[in-house]
């Protein structure tokens, strides 16, 4: 009688079939809680883009491309929260103390208003609720082989590193060069938590950190906690976990794949 066959013989067909099913659970979460946040919060919503176009007479939206799964395009929407073309000015990266910011910008980064709209991105496909964030094409392009498996998932609202780094204006304010700051201490470890999450990703761990969001708006240190634990429990580099208690001045490190910190832009 022939042997019963082992290995990827074997796994290869289950690990698909759940593959596909945990795309599926996922793709009908995010259209579920789309839909749901949108119609819930469009009051909300209508009010933000009243104050922000009264402030300037402008679109109160910010309509830009980003970088999709697979390395294409898509156009995500924000609520507009600076001045309009403060795109121009070749600088991604955003400081608190920055003055492209309007007033009403600061209200709506405050409660991470700006990020209510990309519920439509979700709907549409374009992203899904957790995922590593969506690139600019000019940060993009500077990725490391490896920081490039972060596209092979959509972009998404919130992940590890978005409640980690939440406070990313608190790190760049002051800061002569916000972009080079950026590359220096925020990505290396954004890099390394999106590209663990996209290792370990499934519907469970992506409630958890949608909850995890919402708590970190109102009592961020149990937050951080939390995703240090979700960290630890999904086999992450000890070094994450810690990085995500952020007890201790972030460091500058090398990007992923790569073993030179960042010295110019």
């Amino acid at each position: 009688m022939g042997s019963t066959p082992r290995g990827n013989a074997v796994s290869l067909p289950g690990a698909l079939a759940r593959g596909s099913r945990g795309a599926l659970a996922k793709r009908i979460l995010d259209l579920v809680t789309s839909f749901s946040g949108l119609l819930l919060l469009s009051p909300l919503l209508i009010v933000v883009c009243v104050l922000i176009w009264l402030q300037d007479w402008h679109s109160p939206f910010y309509v830009a491309p980003r970088v999709a799964s697979g390395g294409g395009a898509f156009r995500m929407v924000k609520l507009r929260s600076m001045m309009v073309h403060a795109d121009k000015t070749g600088v991604d990266s955003t400081a608190k103390d920055d003055r492209r910011i309007t007033g009403v910008g600061r209200f709506i980064r405050r409660f991470k208003l700006d990020e209510v709209s990309q519920l439509w991105n979700v709907l549409r496909g374009d992203m899904s609720l957790v995922g590593p964030r969506p690139q600019v094409e000019r940060d993009a392009r500077l990725y490391t082989e490896v920081e490039r498996g972060l596209l092979t998932v959509r972009p998404g609202i919130t992940d590890f590193a978005s409640i980690v780094f939440a406070d990313e204006g608190d790190i760049l304010a002051g800061s002569p060069d916000p972009d080079l700051k950026y590359h220096q201490v925020i990505r290396p470890w954004k890099s390394r938590l999106g590209l663990h999450y996209v290792l370990v990703n499934n519907v469970w761990l992506d409630l958890r950190l949608v909850l995890a969001t919402a708590v970190n708006s109102v009592r961020r240190p149990a937050a951080l906690r939390w995703v240090a634990a979700m960290l630890r429990e999904t086999g992450a580099d000890p070094r994450l976990a810690e990085i995500a208690l952020r007890r201790a001045p972030l460091e500058a490190a090398p990007p992923p794949g790569s073993e030179a910190i960042i010295h110019s832009r």
